[in-house]
């Protein structure tokens, strides 16, 4: 696979690269563990030329230089713009003592939305995310007002990012109900590492066909190959803000570079193949300080896990992150159905059911 070999972004009409190029390393800037303004050109030069077309930004990253650095590599690159599909978040309040300055409500997504533009130096986002969950503000004002927004040519489509699938649940009905703009894609934290949207949410994008944005795909660099047990870990500027892998996360860790040295590639390689091999349309987020991060990630394009590896690395992850159903597949089967065969799938038999033969 290669980057310029698109794929649809949910239910619409907008074809993104198969790895969306982050940015919330842009800007080295206090308080982040990001790159230079000359290294965040060369890693959006680096993405870009090798057919990458999604761009991926917020409101908030680096106090709000990610967008200032994107905006200005694509006025210097004006012939680039047409072809990036530029994406950003809003809910974070950028401005300290202004209790409508963040969130979700009509005002603040107007707001947000006016400076993000500005940053960015262009008059409309491809896809614009809410970025959490605004527990005081309700779903049909925010969803009403990315609406306006769409039939004003200011974003073109839109999506949840971190939102609990009950609310994102609630939020695609009533688009659906009131005609209007639906999401398209849910973005999330999901990796070997960190599985607990298999519970809820996965199963919610699959049914509303709904592509996953992933990021943190390496979970803060632990499946990056840099993290082997006893080894002193030499780049340690994210270190400092993520911590180390625990025990239970260097078990996981043990077989993707296990994995990684039967194949010839690295451990990132492998962890970001995994996610492409999930079901639905799973597109990446690919955060990189250097160019060389960049390049190594994008081996994730190369490699294909055989049944056996794919099976080794479900194992070894799924018993700490996945979300553990309240009835096993098994036993709902078996009190669903009875023992008999449906859909070409053979049931159980509820035990303290066959036990016994009277029936009241």
């Amino acid at each position: 696979m290669a980057l310029d070999h698109y794929l649809t972004l949910g239910r619409s009409g907008l074809r993104v690269s198969p790895f969306a190029l982050g940015a919330m390393t842009f800007g080295d800037d206090p308080g982040g563990a990001g790159c230079s303004v000359e290294e965040s050109e060369a890693i959006i030069d680096g993405y870009l030329e090798r057919g990458g077309n999604f761009i991926d930004t917020a409101n908030f990253y680096t106090n709000g230089h990610s967008e200032k650095i994107v905006g200005d590599y694509l006025a210097k690159n004006p012939h680039r713009r047409d072809r990036v599909v530029v994406a950003s978040k809003f809910f974070t309040n950028m401005t300290p003592g202004d209790p409508n300055g963040g969130g979700a409500g009509r005002r603040s997504i107007l707001s947000q939305l006016e400076q993000s533009l500005r940053r960015l130096r262009t008059d409309h986002l491809d896809l614009y995310w809410l970025h959490n969950w605004d527990r005081h503000t309700p779903i049909e004002e925010t969803m009403r007002t990315l609406d306006d927004l769409v039939r004003a040519g200011k974003i073109r489509y839109i999506g949840f990012s971190n939102i609990p699938a009950w609310v994102t649940a609630q939020a695609q009905t009533m688009a659906s109900l009131r005609s209007w703009t639906p999401l398209i894609a849910l973005q999330v934290e999901y990796s070997l590492l960190a599985r607990d949207v298999e519970g809820e949410t996965v199963p919610l994008a699959l049914d509303q066909a709904l592509a996953l944005v992933t990021w943190s795909p390496l979970r803060n660099g632990f499946l990056s190959g840099k993290y082997r047990r006893g080894l002193d870990v030499g780049d340690s500027a994210r270190a400092a803000y993520v911590g180390t892998p625990d025990a239970d996360e260097y078990r996981v860790i043990d077989v993707v570079t296990e994995i990684a040295d039967e194949l010839g590639s690295t451990a990132a390689a492998v962890s970001l193949a995994w996610l492409r091999s999930r079901p639905g349309t799973v597109v990446p987020i690919l955060g990189a300080r250097r160019p060389a991060h960049l390049q190594s990630n994008l081996a994730g394009l190369d490699v294909v896990l055989d049944t056996d590896q794919l099976r080794r690395l479900d194992e070894a992850s799924v018993s700490r992150n996945a979300h553990r159903p309240a009835i096993e597949d098994g036993l709902r089967l078996a009190l669903q159905f009875a023992g008999t065969t449906v859909d070409g799938t053979a049931t159980g038999e509820y035990p303290p059911l066959m036990a016994g033969t009277a029936r009241y």
